[in-house]
């Protein structure tokens, strides 16, 4: 009898050493050894390859590979699915255009990181649904003017990354004001999807199997207002949007980043012998930091603004740079955005976050 976690774990290491050499033919061979030992091709889409994608983000965070050879690894791992899945027989009792019934799976507008839903489609496929994969970046209303088209019994979306939550918000709607359930998944949507409930999705799915589980047991459309012929409006889901305060801070997106890095070169001296590539960095830092508090502004949540703070500590630090650089354009964005109460309290718990990990005191913002 084959050890399936031991022999996952053997294929994982010997798949990412050839993904991190770029070499997609040792690659797929290595895939194609483990169906030969028997293992089944969801468990090598998911546990084998969609566990070393994982891995090649994680190696990036700790600055142990570059982009180039993250963005390579990647490329590598497509190849090998797209080799791996027509080798696998199809159950005899599905074939094309299956009784299961017509999905379809799409990154939401914006979201370029469509490994995920690659793989939760070639999962569905495998378990006899009739997918139709749209990608990365899938503009809304191309999306529902395809589920009209074809008909679908459900739609999965995927997002990597919060700040496209008020898009993926606005299609989950558009789905269902069109009569498609909704299912989502990814980190976007929190890890035990509380996102996805604010945004009023049918479903939320951890992983692929999930998904696919879920589906089977039947996926229902929420039922639409009586007479409304209309996608519902965000503040109908999230009535602290009343305020205004993920609008403006939105609207002011450019102007906030602009003022807070003036204000940086004023009150770190050091910020004035940064290189052109340092600063370049520092405005794109300080530009996630607006995008993620605008994101936890709109569902109105903490933790998604202090995990974002922290993770991008453990990226600097990893980088030899002190999280602690941080603290200053924080303080700075609150005072500008001192007449909204949630986006202040929001900052300052953000710099809390950095001032809490250790070896970074309260006096070491500078």
């Amino acid at each position: 009898m084959t050890d399936t976690g031991k022999t996952a774990a053997d294929l994982r290491d010997r798949l990412w050493s050839a993904v991190l050499g770029g070499d997609a033919y040792t690659a797929t061979d290595t895939l194609y050894q483990g169906l030969d030992i028997g293992l089944d091709t969801e468990t090598l889409l998911l546990d084998v390859i969609g566990a070393v994608q994982e891995k090649v983000g994680t190696e990036w965070a700790a600055d142990r590979i570059t982009v180039a050879q993250e963005h390579a690894a990647t490329a590598v791992n497509e190849r090998v699915v797209t080799a791996l899945v027509p080798s696998s027989p199809v159950p005899a009792d599905t074939g094309w255009g299956p009784s299961r019934g017509r999905v379809t799976v799409a990154c939401v507008e914006g979201e370029w990181h469509a490994f995920p839903a690659r793989l939760v489609a070639e999962v569905l496929a495998l378990r006899g649904w009739q997918v139709d994969y749209l990608g990365a970046q899938t503009p809304g209303p191309h999306l529902i003017t395809h589920l009209r088209r074809t008909g679908a019994d459900a739609v999965l979306l995927s997002s990597s990354l919060p700040t496209r939550l008020p898009t993926a918000h606005a299609m989950i709607a558009a789905c269902q004001a069109a009569g498609v359930p909704v299912m989502v998944g990814g980190r976007a949507f929190g890890p035990d999807g509380r996102y996805a409930r604010a945004c009023g999705a049918d479903r939320w799915a951890a992983n692929a199997r999930e998904a696919a589980t879920a589906l089977e047991g039947g996926l229902t459309a929420a039922t639409p207002s009586p007479g409304s012929t209309t996608a519902r409006q965000p503040v109908d889901d999230l009535p602290h949007l009343a305020d205004q305060e993920y609008t403006m801070v939105v609207k002011s997106r450019t102007r906030l980043v602009e003022e807070t890095l003036a204000g940086l070169r004023e009150e770190v001296p050091a910020l004035r012998l940064y290189t052109d590539v340092q600063h370049e960095r520092t405005a794109e830092d300080h530009a996630h930091i607006v995008d993620f508090l605008a994101a936890a502004l709109y569902v109105d949540d903490t933790a998604l603004f202090t995990g974002f703070i922290g993770w991008t500590a453990d990226v600097l630090e990893a980088r030899s740079v002190s999280p602690r650089c941080l603290v200053p354009g924080l303080h700075l964005l609150a005072r500008r955005l001192h007449d909204f109460p949630r986006a202040t309290a929001l900052l300052h718990a953000g710099a809390a976050t950095v001032a809490a990990r250790p070896g970074t005191g309260p006096g070491n913002t500078a």
